[in-house]
């Protein structure tokens, strides 16, 4: 299969996109100026949102009445273990290394797959998603950040408040990130511009896969929505609260063996790498971005970087930013 054109990626803008504040690093940060009020568009999308968060919880709740009955079926654990491997690797090689950082470049077929599979995994659609992520690169743990803990201070009181607005709360303001500033070449690839368009129909059929498979597997319609709960929303909202700890816990706890930029605080931390396919070796992330590989130091277990090795050695992913080891030491403290 030959390469097909892939529009370079666009890096952040630098540090001085926005106009310069004062910030020590541990104050909290200056006040926003007035947020525009919502349009009928912007409520609808917090509703989403809201629907988008709440929901699997609401499944959490009828899951634990379906257990006390004892409905669970050993086909609803295996989808929920499948479909959570493909939309997570969709997040982490598709959105997150491949489209936000240019790690590597793929094949039309395969970044459009992994476009699709990220799509399914209720994030947001994949040029906002991006877009997002870069203005976090841009301003990481200062002013400008959509999403760090320190937003409130670095006291007991601010980072009880700025975990949790690290994690969800951040999606509930009004605070969009432009995606012509951020990600205008997601914005004239036709590709991608498609895929963010579908992302509607792409929840829809995140969730009626489980649903129709468990049925067809199980027989009846109840297997149906038993895989509906478990391999639908309960896996939908595992991997949110997976990604959104990555936002969170990994700019608070954990270890950090690599420089970053001033008041940059990501870290590395450990019991969430399986389950984050390596992003939680955030650390590294954090000091060398367009690294394919996040996990580096021995024992450091990243499937996302396996995913990107396997596909390079099938040609369909080529120009790997591998880390050397120089590179590596360069950056450790």
């Amino acid at each position: 299969m030959s390469p097909s054109p892939v529009t370079p990626v666009t890096a952040p803008p630098p540090d001085t996109a926005s106009p310069p504040r004062r910030y020590d690093g541990t104050s909290p940060f200056p006040k926003d100026a007035p947020l525009p009020a919502r349009t009928g568009a912007e409520r609808v999308y917090v509703f989403v949102t809201a629907v988008i968060v709440v929901l699997p919880f609401v499944a959490l709740g009828l899951v634990g009445w379906l257990l006390w009955g004892r409905l669970i079926h050993p086909t609803d654990i295996a989808l929920a273990a499948v479909l959570y491997t493909v939309t997570g690797l969709g997040v982490t090689v598709g959105f997150h290394r491949g489209l936000t950082h240019g790690g590597y470049r793929a094949v039309r077929p395969v970044r459009i797959a992994l476009a699709v599979a990220g799509s399914m995994s209720f994030q947001g659609d994949v040029i906002g998603w991006v877009a997002t992520h870069r203005r976090h690169h841009a301003f990481t743990d200062r002013p400008g950040d959509p999403h760090s803990p320190y937003r409130y201070g670095t006291h007991l009181g601010g980072q009880l408040r700025g975990v949790l607005h690290a994690h969800v709360g951040w999606l509930f303001r009004n605070d969009r990130t432009p995606a012509d500033r951020y990600a205008p070449d997601l914005l004239a690839d036709r590709d991608i511009r498609a895929v963010a368009r579908a992302f509607p129909a792409l929840c829809v059929l995140t969730l009626a896969l489980p649903f129709g498979l468990g049925w067809a597997i199980g027989g009846s319609w109840p297997y149906g929505v038993t895989a509906l709960l478990w391999a639908g929303l309960v896996r939908i909202a595992l991997l949110h609260h997976v990604t959104w700890s990555v936002n969170s816990l990994c700019h608070l706890i954990g270890d950090r063996p690599f420089r970053t930029r001033r008041h940059d605080r990501a870290t590395n931390l450990w019991p969430l790498a399986l389950l984050s396919f390596g992003e939680s070796w955030h650390n590294l992330h954090h000091a060398d971005p367009t690294s394919a590989r996040h996990g580096v130091d021995r024992g450091q277990i990243d499937p996302s970087a396996a995913l990107i090795r396997l596909l390079e050695r099938l040609g369909w992913v080529y120009d790997v930013h591998w880390p050397t080891p120089e590179r590596v030491a360069a950056r450790r403290v």
